[in-house]
């Protein structure tokens, strides 16, 4: 059963809207519009929305544009939203419009609902909770925000605790040796620990590109209001709430050196999502190493041993499958898509406004939490766990035809190569090939075919 919610008109006819919710007219008129996908706005981005409406209600009382008691009544109400209360009160899709002009009203309308119910006030969505606001500086400063937020409170310190494990894990394998390997062939060994630190040399890097561009996230474009210009808005607000936002969320903001940039183009984002994007490179390549290395257990590389964790087969017992790696390397190949999906979206700035904002805002979010729990994963339940296979090890170095590299200054690549092929192709240890023919004594051979020396 629904009834008629009173006095939410805005320009249009009366809307039949369902007598719970905390949402009004132009929410219900979203909600109608965009049927599209059933995906709804991350949680981090309407938390944010919260902070953003509490501060600038804070910042318009301080400036004397809103009355001390209606303020702290939308403050309160805000802070209810910034906390994650009232979730379900936030239903319209991800794919509308492009301003997120919907999103930014449903966040108004509960408030105002919540602020009025609590103080008997009378509180308008637009002229009381968007004070001073337009969806055009909202949307973009709650992308900024919400991507700081989760950066710093997920994604890196994920990062770090991989990186930390790989670390541990390298300095644990120092001394296990292992045949290198160059287009899947065999080539000159390498010790485990040297590739694990390929690998945490990645992560290392990944972590500075995302430091590199938080200067640039904690610029935001709230005070630019509509077009750029500030219009509608105090010329001290900008500056008061990037520092109000800055002492609520413990991050540092700064009003934007140039509303104009902020409005009109994504840029920033593109950029951050481009760094996600390498480091689900870097996770695809460990995530597949990891997979190769496990290959078999008889017919593959069988080199390490990764935990078992589920039946591998709903028809082959006993068999056990990758799946860490395998959930990663999707993940992987999920946030290369949203990066394409940002990219395109980034493009889509059009004079003094980009139009793509809710899908950059969803992909960016959802990049950066899939990246942060697959790292974690990764960690956790394959790389700290992973068991080595010393003698398949052993076995295969002793018998890599390319070891001989280390004789040819003393005979020459041609004669090396004809070493090589008859070891590989009499399934011979390259030495005892080696000590056939040539003249070097097999003691000296020992030593020029140490592996322990040759990495």
């Amino acid at each position: 059963m629904a009834t008629k919610y009173p006095g939410r008109h805005d320009g249009f006819d009366p809307l039949n809207l369902p007598v719970s919710p905390l949402y009004s007219t132009q929410t219900q008129c979203a909600l109608e519009n965009f049927p599209v996908s059933g995906l709804v706005m991350p949680r981090v981005f309407i938390t944010t929305l919260g902070t953003i409406k509490k501060t600038a209600a804070q910042v318009n009382v301080r400036l004397g544009l809103l009355d001390k008691e209606r303020g702290e009544a939308i403050a309160k109400a805000a802070g209810l939203i910034q906390s994650g209360q009232y979730l379900q009160h936030f239903p319209v899709d991800v794919f509308q419009t492009g301003s997120g002009t919907s999103t930014n009203m449903n966040v108004n309308e509960v408030i105002a609902t919540l602020a009025a119910n609590s103080s008997s006030l009378v509180i308008h969505p637009n002229d009381h909770v968007n004070l001073g606001q337009s969806s055009n500086d909202v949307i973009p400063t709650a992308i900024h925000i919400s991507a700081v937020l989760q950066l710093n409170d997920q994604l890196l310190p994920a990062l770090e605790h991989l990186q930390r494990i790989i670390g541990r894990r390298a300095q644990q394998l120092e001394s296990q040796l292992a045949t290198g390997r160059t287009h899947l062939m065999d080539a000159m060994p390498i010790s485990l620990g040297q590739q694990l630190s390929g690998w945490q040399s990645q992560i290392e890097q990944g972590i500075q590109r995302i430091k590199a561009v938080l200067p640039r996230l904690s610029q935001i474009a709230q005070g630019g209001t509509a077009v750029g210009t500030g219009v509608n808005t105090h010329t001290e607000f900008a500056d008061q709430i990037a520092l109000a936002l800055t002492t609520e969320t413990g991050h540092k903001f700064i009003a934007s050196g140039c509303f104009f940039e902020s409005l009109s183009c994504q840029d920033t984002a593109v950029e951050l999502s481009g760094q996600l994007r390498v480091i689900a490179v870097s996770l695809m390549k460990i995530a597949n190493d990891l997979r190769w290395m496990n290959s078999g257990p008889l017919a593959g590389f069988g080199e390490i041993e990764l935990e078992a964790l589920q039946p591998g087969s709903s028809i082959m017992p006993g068999k056990v499958n990758p799946v860490i790696p395998e959930s990663v390397a999707m993940v992987a190949a999920q946030v290369m898509g949203n990066d394409a999906t940002i990219a395109i979206a980034g493009q889509s700035g059009n004079f003094q406004l980009n139009v793509m904002l809710p899908v950059i805002a969803y992909n960016l979010l959802q990049s950066i939490q899939l990246l942060a729990s697959s790292s974690r994963l990764l960690a956790d339940k394959a790389i700290a766990t992973f068991k080595v296979n010393s003698d398949r090890l052993q076995k295969n170095l002793a018998r890599n035809p390319i070891l001989v590299t280390a004789l040819t200054s003393l005979i020459g690549y041609e004669k090396a190569a004809d070493i090589a092929k008859q070891a590989y192709r009499q399934q011979r240890a390259i030495i005892d090939v080696a000590e056939e023919l040539t003249t070097i004594p097999r003691a000296e051979l020992e030593q020029l075919l140490d592996p322990q020396k040759l990495i």
